[in-house]
């Protein structure tokens, strides 16, 4: 999460057990930082995919997330917004941003906060052209009306304030263990739950009405068939490009 603390306030309360962080992705972003010693977690909800072998402080607006972070998580921690980072230029070895920018209200503001407090920046994010494509918003079509989804930034935004060496495609494993936004691609059923449904921004965000009607029309198709018969083939897979990306900026 980024500057949108109000909206996590409210819809952020499930994310201790419904965002679990995922290996083979923590693996990716780890990978990505390198070898540093010190780490800027922005928009740290509840501490997820920071590393354990560097010194790491996190910044986040919510104390609903910040409630949320389990003991083994950073102490170092900031009540704060990306776009005013209290840190004095180069302060760390890299900064990392997981699935937070589309929440940011100024987002060239806070990845220049990044890039001054940070050699090197991590950013995991989904490049709005290809999550669009996801099959799940043919049953939560209002979801592409939230600004949080109409203003996502992509690889372009990224590259327009920070200096990116690289773009990597992060796959969804099958059985991935975060539930962000399409991580039960091949679990369709996960879609009806309300804790699942809880713990995803872009379905937690829709009016009650929209999303009871997404979840009716998603529990009659999966019961008749009619999920299998157009999405059927996604079972064969063990992962998907859903469309989520790491930049790796600076040096």
């Amino acid at each position: 999460m980024g500057s949108d603390g109000v909206v996590y306030e409210s819809i952020g309360r499930t994310y201790a057990t419904t965002r679990r962080e995922e290996p083979r992705v923590a693996a990716r972003i780890h990978d990505a930082l390198g070898d540093v010693r010190s780490v800027l977690n922005v928009g740290a909800g509840t501490g997820s995919y920071e590393p354990r072998d560097a010194s790491v402080v996190a910044v986040e607006p919510s104390r609903t997330m910040l409630g949320q972070r389990g003991a083994d998580r950073s102490p170092l921690v900031i009540n704060g917004f990306a776009e005013a980072l209290p840190f004095v230029d180069g302060s760390f070895d890299a900064a990392m941003a997981v699935l937070t920018i589309h929440h940011w209200s100024d987002l060239p503001r806070g990845l220049a906060e990044l890039r001054r407090v940070a050699r090197r920046q991590v950013v995991f994010f989904f490049e709005p052209l290809s999550t669009h494509d996801f099959w799940a918003l043919e049953y939560f079509p209002t979801a592409m009306a939230l600004p949080t989804e109409q203003q996502a930034p992509g690889e372009a935004e990224l590259r327009a304030v920070l200096d990116v060496r690289e773009v990597r495609p992060v796959p969804v494993p099958a059985d991935c263990i975060d539930g962000f936004g399409a991580a039960f691609w091949r679990r369709p059923e996960a879609y009806t739950d309300p804790a699942v449904q809880a713990g995803m921004s872009w379905l937690a965000q829709l009016s009650p009405e929209d999303l009871a009607a997404g979840t009716a029309r998603l529990r009659s198709d999966l019961e008749s068939g009619a999920w299998a018969r157009r999405h059927g083939h996604l079972l064969e897979l063990d992962e998907y490009d859903a469309g989520y990306r790491l930049a790796v900026a600076g040096d």
